[in-house]
């Protein structure tokens, strides 16, 4: 896996975790509303542009994207 694959997948996690955390779920929950809105793939997809962000920033554009 190229240091790429890598930072995206630890950047996914990374919101995972901090997504979790902000509502009270469980990992196992929170991954499993992320599959089932697409979160994790969109993510990874906007990784360049998402990372340079703040976790505020980040947390509400997945609030926006679970609530369509």
């Amino acid at each position: 896996m190229c240091k790429r694959d890598t930072d995206i997948l630890f950047f996914v996690a990374f919101c995972l975790e901090a997504y979790k955390n902000e509502h009270g779920l469980t990992g196992e929950a929170a991954s499993a509303l992320f599959d089932q809105h697409g979160i994790k793939q969109y993510l990874a997809e906007h990784y360049d542009a998402l990372h340079t962000q703040g976790m505020p920033w980040i947390l509400e554009e997945i609030e926006e994207k679970i609530a369509l």
